[in-house]
């Protein structure tokens, strides 16, 4: 902001006066001002590119924003407000995003913040045509680094009965100790830690004949 401008900012804020652009008349205005900036202030008031005064103006109340590098556990729910107002400004419906592709966008520290962000969505948005859900493939195209560490996704195991996955972890553990004690069933049994009686019922529930 070039001193000039300084100086009318100044005047405003202090004397509550203004001068409308071609005009000679000044008009008074009672406004509170929330200014904000990515500069750093202070420096530019040692070196003489910022005025002293206007800074402790504006200097009343503090509130220092943290980078979006600072607060990446915030990333998903800025996402689902950036995809809200992108779905109310084309008139479209929200997409959402999910868990691994909000953990995808973690692994970059955003230098152009909320801007970054909101235009790497909306470039997602625009390469994935009607584009419901971002996912990690949606969202591969429009990232402003190169991901590290992208694993595949492990395949889902399907869903057994809990009764057939423990009769299959009893046979196979069974079928162990025996191989391990050479087919001697009092040691197999101490092995597993159990009667001798009780692994003969076992034995012979999973259709194997008890040798004496």
């Amino acid at each position: 902001m070039p001193l000039a401008v300084q100086a009318k900012l100044l005047r405003a804020l202090q004397e509550g006066e203004v001068e409308p652009l071609g005009s000679n008349e000044v008009k008074r205005v009672d406004v509170r001002v929330i200014a904000a900036t990515s500069c750093d202030l202070e420096a530019m008031v040692s070196e003489g590119s910022f005025r002293s005064d206007l800074y402790y103006r504006l200097n009343v109340l503090r509130i220092r924003v943290p980078p979006l590098r600072e607060r990446l556990a915030d990333l998903g729910i800025l996402c689902e407000t950036i995809l809200g107002k992108l779905a109310m400004e084309s008139g479209e419906s929200r997409a959402e995003i999910t868990a691994e592709a909000v953990a995808l966008l973690h692994q970059h520290d955003w230098p152009g913040n909320i801007r970054e962000l909101r235009n790497t969505l909306e470039q997602t948005l625009a390469l994935n045509e009607a584009c419901s859900v971002i996912d990690v493939p949606e969202l591969l195209a429009a990232l402003p680094y190169q991901p590290r560490d992208l694993q595949p996704r492990t395949a889902v195991a399907p869903i057994r009965a809990l009764a057939e996955v423990v009769a299959e972890a009893e046979r196979t553990a069974l079928h162990n100790a025996l191989d391990a004690c050479r087919g001697n069933k009092s040691r197999a049994a101490r092995l597993l830690g159990i009667p001798r009686s009780v692994l003969y019922e076992k034995l012979s529930r999973l259709s194997e004949k008890p040798d004496s």
